[in-house]
């Protein structure tokens, strides 16, 4: 990261915090309207960061980063994202640091274990009838024979 960027380390969630270094920040030039200065200033912002070779990261967060965000990764496994929807060059690097920690804490996430249920007595009877009344609507639309 640039020392002009003004920014410290990225907190991804209560037990992680991503050093300075491991964000790679460059810049280029942003596409759609800003008038005269849109062909001279690099606003958009690539924040850059290697998930297998980060200090900051366990084996395990690590293998589960790799295999969550697989779709997302460069074949160096990293993470690239791209901000270029403010005209600053410091919303965009706000903006980009937020979108990285929002990816990472999504999947570092551990998904809760779904406990199976069973349907309770009510819910099978309310179905059956359901299943009746259907049934019994269905014979009456039926031609009837003379």
């Amino acid at each position: 990261m640039s020392p002009d960027s003004g920014f410290g380390p990225l907190r991804v969630n209560a037990r992680l915090i991503l050093p300075t270094a491991e964000l790679h920040v460059s810049y280029a030039r942003s596409g759609g309207p800003g008038g005269q200065r849109t062909n001279k200033v690099e606003t958009a912002v690539l924040l850059r960061f290697s998930i297998p070779r980060s200090a900051a990261l366990g084996p395990i967060r690590r293998a589960r980063l790799l295999e969550r965000l697989s779709a997302r990764l460069t074949r160096a496994g990293e993470i690239l994202v791209r901000a270029s929807r403010h005209r600053e060059r410091s919303r965009n690097l706000r903006d980009a640091r937020e979108r990285l920690a929002g990816l990472l804490r999504d999947a570092l996430s551990i998904p809760r274990t779904r406990r199976p249920t069973r349907p309770t007595r009510a819910s099978r009877r309310r179905r059956l009838e359901d299943k009746r009344q259907r049934g019994e609507r269905k014979r009456q639309r039926r031609a009837t024979e003379d």
